[in-house]
């Protein structure tokens, strides 16, 4: 008897291609996300058994994503023990802030170089979008948290949108989600000072698209103060 396998046309091939490719990179955005927001806090064991539940992807997907932020830095695998949630610590802090200063102040620099009014238009209102939370009291401001720190991150990333050296921007986003995870784990016992930070943010805008040179030290001076906030609720 002859069997005739169906092949599936090349549109629909490519389709489910595309499908298996969304979801992976779909779920390694939630995984990253998920470690960042400490919805997995560090050194928690990622069991496959609880994690194709939460995320109703199968365990081939799951090992993907899982092996991508192990080179990434924020999951760790040891033999015989499986992957678990890197470990913070005032060190690794310390190296995550220093590579991200120096990517960012290179990106940052580029960008002013490079930039022209579109790129302008994107930081105002990007920062506009961030202060309009910024300008709320510390209780809604901490219940919008999430809007928060969506709008932050857009607003450092138009700041750099000019720079074209892809690799560097790839690196300074994975020091910026880095960062990110330490700002949150230490969101709740780090001094109330949102109006401060507005200013900041300000300053960085007004210097940035003045195309002054001092625009790079006064956002390393405002990523180290962060950094050094965060420094102090750490064991």
């Amino acid at each position: 008897m002859n069997v005739h396998l169906k092949k599936l046309p090349k549109n629909e091939e490519a389709r489910d291609d595309d499908s298996t490719f969304s979801n992976g990179q779909d779920l390694l955005a939630r995984l990253r996300t998920d470690i960042v927001k400490h919805t997995f806090a560090p050194e928690t064991k990622l069991k496959f058994s609880d994690l194709t539940e939460r995320y109703g992807l199968g365990i081939g997907t799951l090992r993907e994503a899982l092996s991508q932020l192990v080179s990434e830095g924020f999951v760790t695998l040891e033999a015989g023990k499986g992957f678990r949630v890197a470990s913070v610590s005032r060190r690794d802090l310390s190296e995550v802030t220093e590579h991200y200063i120096a990517f960012e102040k290179r990106a940052l620099s580029q960008a002013i170089a490079a930039g022209e009014d579109e790129w302008e238009t994107r930081i105002v209102a990007s920062f506009h979008h961030l202060s309009i939370i910024e300008a709320l009291s510390w209780a809604e401001r901490m219940r919008r948290h999430g809007e928060w720190v969506e709008r932050h991150r857009r607003f450092h990333e138009s700041l750099v949108s000019a720079c074209s050296d892809r690799w560097l921007l790839r690196l300074r986003s994975l020091m910026f989600y880095q960062l990110e995870r330490y700002r949150f784990l230490s969101k709740m016992n780090r001094e109330k000072r949102p109006a401060q930070k507005g200013t900041e943010h300000r300053a960085i805008m007004n210097a940035t698209l003045a195309r002054d040179p001092k625009a790079t030290a006064i956002l390393e001076q405002h990523i180290r103060e962060t950094s050094e906030s965060i420094s102090g609720t750490l064991s």
